[in-house]
C-alpha cells in the first residue's frame, strides 16, 4: 500500500463563472424577442403579398343588383320597342265590327261613350295561356279605367261570349275573328294593351305580360297629357 504524500501537490477546482446579472438577462430576452417578432411579420408581409399592393374590395351588393335591374329593364324596353317596331304612330286607326253580344260595336262609339278620358284598346285571345293569366289583372283596370278588349282569332260572336260566360268575364268585346284588326295595328301576338288619349292618338303600347299598376300608370300619364 502507497502512502499518503502529504507534500504532493493538489489539483486546482475550476473558477467560479461569474453570475450574469440582471441586465444581461433583460437584454437577451428583448434580443430573443425582436428576433422572434422579425421572422413572424416577414411571413406576414409574405402572405400579404407584394408589398405596397392595395388590397381588392368588392363592390357593394346593393350596386350589382342595380347594375341587374337596369340591365334588365334595359333588355325588357329593347325587345318591347322591337316588338311593337310596326304600331303605327298617331291616331288610333278605327275599326268597325260586332261586338260578343252581337251588337255592332267601334272604337269611334266606344271612345265617344268616354269623352274627354284616355281609354285602353285591349287584344287578346282564347287559345292564349298569358292572356289567361292577365284576366284578373284586366278585370282590376276596367274598375277604374275604361277599358274595350278585342278577341283575337277567337271565333265568331256566339263562341267568346261563351269564352267571356265561362270565365266569368263581364268585358266589352270585340271581334277579330281573322286578325284583321290587330295587324291593322301592327301586333303580331298577344296580350297587347294599346292606350289611346283623349284625341284619339296611341300613346303607348304594352307587349307581353303587363302588370296593374303599370297598366293604370300609362291609361293615367295618357289621361293628363291628352
Amino acid at each position: 500500500m502507497t502512502p499518503v504524500n502529504d507534500d504532493a501537490p493538489r489539483p486546482q477546482s475550476a473558477p467560479d463563472r461569474p453570475a450574469q446579472s440582471d441586465a444581461g438577462k433583460t437584454s437577451a430576452a428583448v434580443a430573443r424577442s425582436a428576433s422572434g417578432e422579425h421572422g413572424a411579420g416577414a411571413g406576414s408581409l409574405a402572405d400579404a403579398g407584394p408589398a405596397g399592393a392595395p388590397a381588392v374590395r368588392k363592390p357593394p351588393r346593393w350596386r350589382r343588383w342595380a347594375v341587374d335591374l337596369a340591365l334588365f329593364v334595359g333588355i325588357f324596353l329593347a325587345i318591347q320597342a322591337w316588338m311593337a317596331r310596326d304600331v303605327p304612330a298617331g291616331p288610333a286607326p278605327d275599326f268597325a265590327t260586332v261586338g260578343a253580344d252581337g251588337r255592332a260595336l267601334s272604337l269611334a262609339a266606344w271612345r265617344a261613350a268616354h269623352p274627354g278620358e284616355a281609354v285602353g284598346v285591349y287584344f287578346w285571345a282564347e287559345w292564349c295561356p298569358i292572356c289567361t293569366a292577365q284576366q284578373g289583372t284586366i278585370d282590376g283596370v276596367q274598375a277604374d279605367h275604361p277599358v274595350l278588349t278585342v278577341a283575337m282569332q277567337s271565333g265568331d260572336a256566339a263562341a267568346v261570349a261563351n269564352v267571356l260566360a265561362a270565365r266569368g268575364l263581364g268585358w266589352t268585346t270585340a271581334i277579330d275573328a281573322d286578325g284583321s284588326i290587330a295587324q291593322t295595328y301592327g301586333l303580331r301576338g298577344v296580350p297587347a294593351f294599346v292606350v289611346v288619349d283623349a284625341a284619339g292618338a296611341i300613346r303607348s303600347v304594352s307587349l307581353g305580360y303587363t302588370t296593374g299598376w303599370g297598366l293604370r300608370a300609362r291609361l293615367w300619364w295618357a289621361g293628363l297629357s291628352g
